[in-house]
């Protein structure tokens, strides 16, 4: 078995992980090529990850030309303890107040304590002037050097 098979996650194992509260590393491509990498919180829309972002973001002007998308959740301080995913594929614009609703109590369930009566005003605050981005993931890399118990 090769070290790359080692230390693949299983699809539960990746499930597991991305619940955990994590930055979302989300890749786009510039007008010229280049990249444009910046951390995200994240929540989750029928399984799939999700954000809100401003509607006229440097992300979202990349999208709306090139709906190709990369993001990484990782974790880990020391090489036998890194563990992350990635994901690559395309980027849904949400548009729809409603669905933007949803993105935005996600998000905010997952990284704040909220009373669930504030959930909904915060909310609507977090999404004037947003758009939610939906992923499709098409492919899905994954590592865990824990699996290696510090054989290298």
């Amino acid at each position: 078995m090769s070290r790359r098979d080692q230390i693949r996650m299983s699809p539960d194992e990746v499930t597991e992980f991305l619940q955990g509260r994590h930055t979302l590393n989300v890749a786009t491509f510039n007008h010229d090529g280049t990249i444009h990498l910046v951390a995200m919180w994240y929540g989750f829309i029928d399984g799939d990850l999700a954000f809100e972002t401003f509607e006229k973001s440097q992300k979202v002007q990349n999208l709306r030309r090139d709906s190709r998308i990369t993001v990484l959740v990782e974790d880990g301080d020391q090489y036998e303890n890194l563990r992350g995913v990635e994901l690559v594929g395309r980027a849904e614009i949400i548009e729809d107040h409603e669905t933007i609703m949803d993105v935005a109590r996600a998000v905010l369930t997952r990284y704040h304590d909220l009373a669930p009566e504030d959930l909904d005003g915060a909310a609507e605050f977090m999404v004037r002037k947003r758009v939610g981005v939906r992923i499709h993931a098409e492919k899905v890399v994954s590592w865990d050097h824990r699996k290696l118990a510090g054989g290298y």
